[in-house]
């Protein structure tokens, strides 16, 4: 038995990227992707029809040329995501705007956007998890979307208040970022970590504990991974989502691959209940140096590859004039 099949024993294995031929090599239950990973595929000659199909489709609509783009951007992520639903029998994630992220109803409307496009095109909403930042104003649009059936993927997610207030909103689903995490913990400290005391792989443990302690039924899936080391560790996890790079090393290995995390575990432990409000999740979220900059670097870094999609979508409607 490979690695990646005896994970796939206790943990759904999800594909973090936006290549389809990853997908149907790795046969994930799940895909997710971002802004970043459309921008990389959108600019593979392979998936070039899509963005093609997208332009023809709105390019005779009397919007404004920014509206436009924007429409065209929001039909890309569509058929980006029907495309994963042939493959994956599970779920896609779609990322609304990072440019939202502090913008409660502005998110709220961009995910109804996208479900009832979905939703024409005769993919049913339990098929999709909108991706919305971590932030205050993110929580609560997930947690007005998920009163209306909108399932929310909560992303760029860096600390335990995070995962606190998400699971307090009732959200389906968070992607705690164990790479990133690490990342920062490196640069600061100079110092080089063992799978088992990496901070990431140590914080997102502790998400899954607090939420099987106290019956919370908010998934988690460990995100951003920068070694095989880290998602060992995390065996157990509801779901990891996982880079095809990293797909490829667990399923050339036959090491043996242990359960880490266990409901029946987190039960015996000792872990005190926390809620937030406003004022208390930003000073908490302020305490936390590592999760304050993350989750703000996360924030400007996909906000500027949908920059860089916009500008790539505008000369394919131009090409099309």
């Amino acid at each position: 038995m490979t690695q990646l099949e005896a994970l796939k024993q206790f943990t759904t294995v999800v594909a973090d990227t936006g290549d389809f031929e990853s997908m149907r090599a790795f046969l994930p239950q799940d895909a997710t992707t971002n802004p970043s990973l459309i921008l990389q595929a959108a600019e593979k000659p392979q998936y070039r029809p899509l963005i093609d199909q997208a332009v023809a489709e709105l390019k005779g609509s009397s919007l404004s040329a920014d509206a436009l783009v924007e429409s065209v951007i929001d039909r890309i992520l569509i058929l980006f995501g029907k495309e994963i639903l042939k493959i994956v029998p599970g779920r896609v994630s779609t990322e609304v705007d990072a440019r939202l992220s502090f913008d409660t109803a502005g998110t709220v409307a961009k995910a109804r956007q996208l479900i009832a496009m979905y939703e024409k095109d005769g993919i049913s909403r339990d098929r999709i998890l909108i991706k919305i930042a971590s932030t205050w104003e993110g929580i609560q649009a997930a947690a007005t979307l998920q009163k209306e059936g909108i399932n929310c993927n909560l992303t760029l997610l860096f600390s335990l208040a995070q995962a606190i207030a998400c699971a307090d909103a009732g959200v389906k689903l968070i992607s705690p970022f164990v790479g990133r995490i690490l990342d920062w913990y490196k640069a600061t400290t100079k110092k080089d970590y063992a799978p088992h005391e990496d901070p990431g792989v140590v914080s997102v443990t502790a998400i899954y504990h607090y939420y099987k302690k106290f019956g919370h039924s908010t998934e988690v899936m460990g995100a951003s991974f920068r070694n095989v080391g880290e998602i060992t560790e995390l065996a157990g996890c509801d779901l990891l989502t996982i880079s095809p790079a990293l797909l490829a090393e667990l399923h050339a290995s036959s090491e043996p691959l242990a359960r880490k995390l266990d409901p029946a575990t987190s039960a015996t432990m000792d872990i005190a209940k926390r809620s937030y409000d406003e004022k208390s999740f930003r000073f908490d979220l302020n305490e936390d140096a590592m999760a304050t900059e993350k989750t703000a670097e996360g924030i400007r870094k996909f906000a500027a590859d949908i920059v860089k999609l916009e500008k790539l979508v505008a000369a394919a409607i131009a090409a099309h004039a």
